[in-house]
């Protein structure tokens, strides 16, 4: 099932040093879906200009994607601030889900990195475990990685839900790594990518259901 972007947003983009381009999110585009799944509103949060995104109820699919604009991504490195927090009456599973989805194909595969808040300061070692989470929709969900690959694709961060968490994600080839807040090494590691070491495409913000999710400072640096 297609679960990419319905929504897409016009952002403006600065060219910083080092090839390094900061996406700032300015408004919905136009002609943007009504019915889209996701619900998208720009503001300020927690001290920072910054776009708040919610899966609209009743929308397909577990998750939503919210494309930036830009050429395909295929090496580089995505850095973000997140804050995502679940929503008003979510159900005892829900975590806050929020990540960043990278090399988007139009058939609506991708590969994504996202957090889970919730289990950041849990007082259960099995949640803190499954802090942060590699996927590869819609063909390798967490479900399916973490039944045939245990504790390999997701991994402990500190983090408390609803506060703004720093993102770095560094892709190279079929690797990619994950750092959260100021932690000089990754916490997470992938080796094998599952679209390929030549896969490339578009970037996207990553929400999952019952999730009230904040992005700020997105900043895209490509080294194709």
């Amino acid at each position: 099932m297609l679960r990419l972007l319905a929504v897409a947003l016009l952002f403006m983009t600065t060219p910083l040093a080092g090839g390094t381009t900061a996406l700032l999110a300015r408004g919905l585009e136009a002609g943007a879906t009504p019915t889209s799944a996701a619900i998208a509103e720009r503001g300020d949060y927690r001290g920072r200009a910054a776009l708040r995104i919610r899966k609209r109820a009743g929308a397909d699919g577990p998750c939503c994607l919210v494309a930036l604009s830009g050429a395909p991504f295929h090496n580089g490195t995505i850095e973000a601030w997140v804050a995502g927090v679940p929503v008003e009456g979510a159900s005892a599973g829900a975590r806050g889900f929020v990540g960043l989805a990278f090399r988007v194909q139009a058939d609506g595969r991708y590969e994504a990195f996202y957090i889970r808040p919730t289990n950041g300061r849990a007082d259960d070692q099995f949640r803190r475990n499954h802090s942060t989470q590699y996927v590869s929709d819609p063909d390798f969900p967490w479900q399916r990685l973490r039944r045939e690959s245990p504790d390999l694709y997701e991994s402990y961060a500190d983090m408390v839900a609803g506060e703004w968490t720093r993102l770095r994600i560094e892709v190279e080839g079929a690797r990619a790594r994950l750092y959260v807040g100021n932690a000089p090494q990754p916490v997470l590691i992938v080796n094998d990518l599952k679209l390929g070491a030549d896969a490339s495409g578009g970037i996207a913000l990553w929400v999952e259901q019952e999730t009230d999710a904040h992005f700020a400072d997105v900043r895209v640096t490509r080294r194709d």
